[in-house]
Parts: structure tokens; C-alpha cells; sequence
């Protein structure tokens, strides 16, 4: 059966990473089709399950070097369950609700009488969760969905991390910096322009800041998918052992009081590099909160009509083919098409519009 699966993916940094995650998951067999939108830092996969397992995938993106914060398509839940006595009935609910197809994990607590669920959204709707606890005998109603929202906390994390580096990286390499200002005035000084002094302030941020930048070009090197962090290992690299052998190796040319070292370059790159990370990762988490802000005018419930009566539930429990009431100045919940009656619906969501449009059948 072919499935879909979509994973936030986190480490890009250019469009040729993005490239180099579609070619390796597009050479796996049993995957249809991949696609990975670097803005959103997100992978489409469409492929089939009974010839690639979805750990298969996962493991394939993180062995290019990149972490993968959640599946897209897990989800989890809260159920308030009624009717367990002992925990034999909390056994045999767990067991029930682990045995369903797309379920990942479940667990019930029966001092609570509450069951927590994680589930693949795309295999599974709350609403099969709650007709086989009841198939149990047990009442079963959904409790507020667990709000962990680890894509913020991960982002959050992240900018924190390049923030942290970026400001060690600029304070640590001052002093090169105000070496190399300086003697582009021509004013020199000696202590400043000392190998060991600069080989000093120079490897920590080469090797320890920089490690990020030597760990994307492997990863990138290994997939075969060259990308910016290889540019930037080879380039720091290059003036850092250069100045290496120039300033303790080479020998001394007649006249020179000073040998020519290139330890700020590197260590300036690297402080740079971090400096654009660091404003791309706040701009994206700014653009990311936006968004958010924007899904959060979504309706949150929808009247159905079930067994000739309209019943008010949350979205996620829509099935398809459902019949919905929209009333007028509502939003629409779900998409669909409207088969019946004519209503004023609200479309800010969509156009920003605050005045309700009227519409009509077909």
C-alpha cells in the first residue's frame, strides 16, 4: 500500500542539502517519490510500505547528518476512559489500543482513567481510538490534546546554540581582528602578530566552534552531495595550517621582521558564517511563529450531521464524506463543497478579509 509520510527535518542550510536528502530517499527502493521543501524544512515521502519500512527513511536522512525534530504524521492524544475497575481493564484497553493499526504507543493510567495514544494521523482518526475502547464495553471521550509543541522547542534551542557560538566566536577572535585592522594602517604589534599567541585563539574556534561546519561536509562528502559547509571546512582549513606551516615551519625571508600568518581569516569566516546562521535561524523562527499565528484562525470544531442529528466535534474526527453545517459568519472547517443553502462565510483565514462573503451551492 502506498503511504505518505512527511518529516521536519533540521540542519539544512542550502538548496544542495535539500537535493542531497531527495537523491538519497529517492534511491531507496520502494519509495514512489521524495521531495523536501528547504523553507519549511520539511520531506514528502510517498512510498510503498511493504517494500520500505518509514525507519528505513528516517535512519537514511539522519545518516546524511541532519536530525529529524517529529513526524509530521504522529500525533498524540488524550482519552478519558470510563468503566475500568482493575487493572485488568486498563490492561486489556492498552493492549486493545496498541493493536490497531497506525497506533505507535499507548498507555493507560487507571488511577486517572486517562489513556494517551500516539498515533500516525494518516493510518488512524481518534475517532477508531474511541470506538475500540468502546467495543471494550468501557465509555471513551477525547480529553484535551497534549500541546508539546517540540518544533519551537527544537527551533528555540537551535538559534539559542547559534547565539551562543556566534558571541564566543566574535569575542575569542578579537584580538586577530584588531591585529589585521590595524596593521592595514600600518601600525603593528608584535605581541598581536605572535604565532603562538594567534595559534592560541585560533584553534578553539576552528575546531570547536567550527566542528559544525567539519561534520555537514563529511555527512555531505559521504552522501556524494557536496554542499556550503564542505566550501567553508576546505577554505578555514587552508589558511589555518597554512599559517601553521608559515609560521613555524617555513623559513624566515630576509628583511620580513614579521612572517605572514592567516589565522584571522579563518577564525573572521567562521565568525561570519555564524553571524548569518544565527539571523536566518530568528528570521525563521519569526516567519515560523507568523504562520502559526495565521493556522490559529482555523476553526477548531465542526458541526457534522450524523444519524440525522448535528453534532459538534473537533476537525480531526471529520471523515470523509461527511455532511457539514456551516452557519452564517462561520468559518469552514474543513474543505469541501458546499451541496446545499447559500451562507456568508468568514474567509479571513484565506484572504484576510474581515467581512464574511456570501456563497452559494455548487
Amino acid at each position: 500500500m502506498v503511504r505518505q509520510k512527511k518529516l521536519k527535518i533540521t540542519g539544512m542550510s542550502c538548496a544542495s542539502c535539500a537535493a542531497g536528502i531527495e537523491k538519497s530517499l529517492n534511491r531507496l527502493e520502494g519509495v514512489r517519490q521524495a521531495s523536501v521543501n528547504l523553507a519549511l524544512e520539511q520531506a514528502t515521502v510517498e512510498y510503498d510500505d511493504q517494500a520500505v519500512k518509514p525507519e528505513t527513511i528516517t535512519t537514511t536522512i539522519k545518516r546524511l547528518g541532519y536530525d529529524i525534530i517529529d513526524d509530521q504524521n504522529t500525533e498524540t492524544v488524550k482519552l478519558n476512559v470510563k468503566g475500568m475497575t482493575c487493572a485488568a481493564c486498563s490492561a486489556r484497553v492498552e493492549k486493545k489500543l496498541n493493536q490497531l493499526p497506525g497506533v505507535e504507543k499507548a498507555g493507560v493510567n487507571l488511577a486517572t482513567e486517562i489513556a494517551t495514544v500516539e498515533y500516525d494521523g494518516s493510518q488512524v482518526k481518534v475517532a477508531d481510538l474511541l470506538k475500540a475502547v468502546e467495543a471494550l464495553g468501557y465509555q471513551a471521550v477525547r480529553a484535551e490534546e497534549i500541546s508539546r509543541d517540540r518544533e519551537k522547542e527544537a527551533r528555540e534551542k537551535e538559534t539559542r546554540r547559534l547565539r551562543r557560538e556566534f558571541i564566543i566566536s566574535a569575542v575569542v577572535s578579537s584580538p586577530l581582528m584588531l591585529a589585521m585592522f590595524l596593521s592595514m594602517f600600518g601600525i603593528d604589534v608584535p605581541f598581536l602578530h605572535n604565532a603562538y599567541f594567534q595559534l592560541i585563539i585560533a584553534t578553539p574556534i576552528q575546531f570547536i566552534i567550527g566542528s559544525r561546519f567539519y561534520k555537514n561536509a563529511y555527512y555531505a562528502l559521504r552522501a556524494k552531495s557536496p554542499n556550503m559547509d564542505v566550501l567553508i571546512a576546505m577554505g578555514t582549513s587552508a589558511a589555518y595550517f597554512f599559517s601553521i606551516y608559515n609560521g613555524f615551519f617555513a623559513p624566515a625571508k630576509p628583511g620580513m621582521m614579521m612572517k605572514d600568518l592567516y589565522f584571522e581569516a579563518s577564525v573572521v569566516i567562521i565568525t561570519l558564517i555564524l553571524t548569518g546562521k544565527y539571523l536566518e535561524a530568528v528570521a525563521k523562527g519569526k516567519t515560523s511563529e507568523a504562520i502559526k499565528k495565521l493556522m490559529g484562525l482555523q476553526a477548531k470544531t465542526a458541526r457534522v450531521v450524523r444519524n440525522g442529528e448535528e453534532v459538534d466535534i473537533p476537525i480531526e474526527e471529520v471523515e470523509t464524506g461527511e455532511v457539514i453545517v456551516v452557519r452564517p459568519g462561520e468559518k469552514v472547517p474543513v474543505d469541501g463543497k458546499i451541496i446545499e443553502g447559500s451562507s456568508a462565510l468568514d474567509e479571513s483565514m484565506l484572504t484576510g478579509e474581515s467581512l464574511p462573503v456570501e456563497k452559494k451551492a455548487g
